[in-house]
């Protein structure tokens, strides 16, 4: 992999607490504990051991990180704060906080980016 571009986001996601009992045993497949961290840019969010978040909710928080890097603020997705918004996963066992943290870089899109340097 050679990332070259400079995302203009970080992500934490954050496991905050279970809708069911005090662990997860037997019905996460994960295996989240509270204070579990996943973090990235672009791609999918790892934890501090190299392992990924939970298919299931990465297919919720897609939508939501999109939705920051297109500059929207996610109270109006429900969120307590522009960059932050608490998820349930899919199955309704897990509770976690996404938080969004601005960079500084350059949108993708706005800076051109995707155009290709050679095609002039």
């Amino acid at each position: 992999m050679k990332k070259w571009y400079d995302e203009e986001y970080e992500f934490t996601v954050e496991v905050t607490g279970f809708l069911r009992g005090d662990h997860t045993e037997n019905y996460c497949r994960n295996g989240e504990e509270i204070g579990d961290k996943y973090t990235c840019t672009y791609g999918c969010p790892v934890n501090q051991d190299g392992c990924g978040i939970c298919s299931k909710t990465m297919m919720m928080l897609y939508p939501l990180m999109e939705a920051v890097r297109s500059g929207g603020d996610l109270m109006n997705l429900g969120g307590d704060g522009k960059y932050t918004k608490e998820i349930v996963c899919p199955d309704g066992c897990v509770i976690f906080r996404l938080t969004a943290t601005p960079l500084g870089n350059e949108n993708f899109h706005k800076g051109a980016f995707w155009k290709d340097p050679d095609a002039g």
